[in-house]
C-alpha cells in the first residue's frame, strides 16, 4: 500500500515569513520581544483581524468594501451614544451592531439589485457613514457612561486580552462556515465564476447580501473594541490606515482580489504580520509616515503574486481555482441530467424504421 504523502498547509510559507519578520524585529529592538509588547501587538492586531475577517467575505466574491473604516467609526459612536441614553452596554453594543449590519445590507442591495459597482457603492456609503458619525457628535467625542463597557476592549481572561479571544472564536467560526457549510461553498463558487454559480443554483442575491452584512458587522465589532479601549466614541476613528490594513491583511494572507481563493488561517496570519510590521516600526521609532509605504509595498507584492498565480491557473487542471472546483461539484448533477436528456451529435435521434413491405408489386 502506498504511503499517504504529507502535504504542508498552504499558509506555511506565509507563517515562515511572519517568524522571520518577528525575529528580525526582536534582534533590532529588545523591547519588541517582551511579553507586554507581544500582548499589545496582539491587542492592536485584533482590530485589524476583525476588519480583515469582514473584508475577506467580500473579497471572496470578487467585491470590495470601502465603507469598513467609516462603519467602524459610526458603530463606536452609536454604541457610546446609546449608553449615554441609559442603555446597559450589552444592549448598546447589540443595537449598534444591528445598525452596522443594516449598513452592510444596504451595500449589498446597491451592488446586487441596483447594479452599482462595489467600489462605487461602498465608497458612497463610506462618505455617508463617516458624515453621520461627525453630525451625530458635532465632531466631539462621546464618553462611554457604563464603566463595565471597558471589559470588551481592556478585559483579560487568564491573562489574555478579551479582544484576542473574541477574534480567535470568530476566526474559528468563520473558517468552519466557509469550509463546511452550503453558504460557504456558495461564497467560493460565486467568487470563482458568478455566472456559472447562478446556473448551478447559487442564490447570488442572498450570498451578496450576506457577505456585505458580515463585513459591516465585523467592522462594527472593531469599532466597539476601539471605543471600549478608549472609553469614548470618537467620530474620526478609522480615518487612518484601518481600511488599508484590512485589505492588506486579507491580500497578504492569500485572499484573491479576483475572488474564489483564500483561507481564514491565511488571513489571520496576514493580520498578525501587518500588526507585527506596524508595531515593530513603532518600537524602533520609525516615522509613522513610513508605515503606509511599507504596507503598500507588501500589498503590491501580494497582489503581484496573486495575479501571477491567477495567470498560471489557466495553464492546466492543477491550477483550477477552488471556486471552479466547487462549481464542478455544485453543477455536476444538473449538467449530467441535462446531457442525458439532450441528444448528442454522436448518437442523433433517428426516425423510426418503416415496417417491411408485406406484399404488393416488387
Amino acid at each position: 500500500m502506498a504511503r499517504a504523502r504529507f502535504k504542508l498547509p498552504e499558509e506555511t510559507g506565509l507563517f515562515l515569513v511572519l517568524v522571520v519578520v518577528a525575529g528580525a524585529m526582536a534582534l533590532m529592538s529588545p523591547t519588541f520581544g517582551t511579553v507586554s509588547n507581544g500582548l499589545g501587538l496582539l491587542l492592536n492586531g485584533s482590530v485589524i483581524g476583525f476588519l480583515a475577517l469582514g473584508q475577506t467575505f467580500v473579497l471572496l466574491t470578487s467585491g470590495i468594501d470601502l465603507s469598513t473604516a467609516a462603519n467602524m467609526a459610526l458603530t463606536g459612536v452609536l454604541g457610546t451614544l446609546f449608553m449615554k441614553w441609559g442603555l446597559p452596554w450589552q444592549a448598546a453594543v447589540g443595537l449598534a451592531l444591528c445598525i452596522a449590519v443594516l449598513i452592510g445590507v444596504t451595500n449589498g442591495i446597491l451592488v446586487h439589485y441596483i447594479r452599482i459597482p462595489a467600489f462605487i457603492a461602498t465608497f458612497g456609503i463610506q462618505g455617508v457613514a463617516a458624515s453621520l458619525a461627525q453630525v451625530i457628535t458635532n465632531g466631539v467625542s462621546i464618553t462611554a457612561e457604563d464603566t463595565s463597557f471597558a471589559w470588551l476592549g481592556q478585559g483579560k481572561i487568564e491573562g489574555i486580552p478579551v479582544p484576542v479571544l473574541l477574534l480567535l472564536v470568530a476566526a474559528i467560526a468563520v473558517g468552519a462556515l466557509l469550509k463546511w457549510t452550503r453558504l460557504g461553498v456558495h461564497i467560493y463558487a460565486f467568487g470563482g465564476n458568478p455566472r456559472a454559480a447562478r446556473l448551478a443554483g447559487v442564490n447570488t442575491a442572498r450570498t451578496t447580501l450576506f457577505v456585505y452584512a458580515a463585513s459591516a458587522m465585523f467592522a462594527g465589532v472593531g469599532g466597539l473594541i476601539t471605543a471600549s479601549r478608549l472609553m469614548v466614541g470618537f467620530p474620526y476613528v478609522g480615518s487612518g490606515n484601518e481600511l488599508f490594513y484590512s485589505i492588506a491583511a486579507a491580500v497578504v494572507g492569500g485572499v484573491s482580489l479576483f475572488g474564489g481563493i483564500g483561507t481564514i488561517a491565511g488571513v489571520m496570519i496576514g493580520a498578525v504580520l501587518i500588526a507585527t510590521v506596524a508595531n515593530g516600526m513603532n518600537v524602533m521609532n520609525v516615522s509613522s509616515y513610513w508605515q503606509p509605504f511599507v504596507i503598500g509595498v507588501i500589498i503590491l507584492v501580494g497582489v503581484s503574486f496573486d495575479t501571477y498565480r491567477r495567470t498560471m491557473s489557466g495553464r492546466g487542471l492543477r491550477g483550477l481555482r477552488p471556486g471552479a472546483l466547487v462549481l464542478g461539484r455544485l453543477g455536476a448533477a444538473e449538467a449530467g441530467a441535462t446531457r442525458a436528456a439532450e441528444p448528442t451529435a454522436a448518437s442523433p435521434t433517428l426516425p423510426p424504421t418503416p415496417p417491411p413491405d408485406a406484399g404488393g408489386p416488387s
